[in-house]
């Protein structure tokens, strides 16, 4: 009797898991952020010039942004206006140290920034950008914290993200690197990343090697949905000044902030 039980709720189980999950799909919300995570040393005043090239014409975009501080607190400015659908979100931490340990502790952090978000904004779905190591950030934040019966990340744009750190050799895989392959399974299936390497010839963008960049291949290819690297170079290609390239922020404006769900995808959820 208990075996049948068994076959018999199994299936049930994962028929209500499987439904569930598809009508959170099907009734997104209408807020749709883009949340953006600086790197090492960075403020959450990193993504100012980016966010006001992307806010031309006459619509400005609501900017919300938040520090989180070492014991959980919350420092939050700006606000996002009533009717603003696809307002930006900076993530940013009080300890924006370099490091395996601290880029650890920030995507913990990360998560209680996105549980105060979530809860106080109600959406179930955005889009990202992280910028340095703001994309190892966002990574292990995935692998690690997000819910994915919650919330859904449908595109993240990394940045200059190294992978690797500053090994140049892929067959010398550094710690952040074999965590992010150990745990890449937790990544959402449907997600598209995009990649993006700027390099002033063709190693290096003067701080990250291009062959770390490329790294990231090991941790979303064959797990997500799209896995695409772009390499940019020219003017503003070093690294620093890629939030500010003008083809990064093309690629931002056709990849990111133009890519809203069709109107059966947009049912608001209260």
């Amino acid at each position: 009797m208990l075996l049948l039980t068994i076959f018999i709720g199994l299936p049930a189980y994962f028929w209500t898991k499987s439904h569930v999950t598809k009508e959170r799909v099907q009734n997104r919300s209408r807020l749709y952020p883009i949340v953006l995570v600086p790197g090492s040393s960075a403020t959450e005043n990193r993504f100012d010039g980016l966010i006001d090239k992307l806010n031309t014409g006459n619509k400005k975009t609501s900017l919300l942004k938040i520090t989180v501080k070492e014991n959980n607190q919350l420092r939050i400015r700006g606000r996002i206006f009533p009717r603003d659908r696809r307002p930006f979100i900076v993530i940013a931490f009080e300890n924006n140290k370099d490091g395996y340990r601290n880029i650890q502790k920030q995507a913990r952090w990360m998560s209680v920034a996105m549980n105060y978000l979530t809860e106080k904004y109600q959406f179930n779905h955005f889009s990202g950008i992280g910028h340095s190591n703001g994309g190892l950030v966002y990574t292990l934040f995935l692998e690690k914290y997000m819910d994915q019966n919650q919330l859904l990340l449908d595109r993240l744009m990394t940045i200059g993200t190294p992978y690797n750190f500053s090994e140049t050799n892929m067959n010398q895989r550094t710690n952040i690197l074999q965590e992010l392959i150990s745990k890449k399974e937790k990544l959402p299936r449907n997600l598209t990343v995009y990649s993006i390497d700027g390099t002033t010839n063709y190693t290096t963008d003067g701080i990250v090697p291009s062959t770390s960049v490329s790294a990231g291949k090991y941790v979303f290819q064959n797990q997500v949905g799209q896995y695409t690297k772009i390499t940019v170079t020219g003017k503003d290609s070093q690294h620093s000044d890629l939030p500010q390239n003008k083809e990064i922020i093309q690629l931002i404006n056709e990849y990111i902030l133009q890519s809203v769900p069709g109107p059966q995808d947009t049912a608001a959820v209260p």
